[in-house]
């Protein structure tokens, strides 16, 4: 009788914390640009630095948010990459309201 009582706690502790976090995942949830992710795929992705941001994903970001217009920024991909995919995606995909990513090379 005493293992069924175990059981039975362990299951309505288990249960609780699952609701617990079901409703902190909705709480808590942030929403991401999807941009973002395919602005990055585009990129080299060397992860070297040298445009001044942590990485590809950094630099896709400050791009995406319209922080960064200089494509060039990304001195590997001068050579590697031809930025004009970059460019069309982001015409392609504008911002919420309407408007276009400012970008360059």
């Amino acid at each position: 009788m005493e293992i069924l009582w175990a059981t039975l706690i362990l299951l309505g502790i288990g249960l609780l914390l699952g609701v617990g976090l079901a409703i902190a995942a909705k709480i808590l949830y942030v929403k991401e640009d999807e941009r973002i992710e395919e602005v990055a795929k585009r990129l080299p992705n060397y992860n070297c630095g040298s445009c001044g941001y942590a990485g590809c994903k950094a630099l896709a970001e400050a791009i995406v948010t319209g922080k960064e217009e200089n494509l060039k920024k990304c001195k590997p991909g001068k050579v590697d990459l031809n930025f004009n995919p970059i460019i069309t995606y982001l015409d392609e995909h504008p911002n919420e309201d309407g408007s276009k990513v400012k970008v360059h090379i």
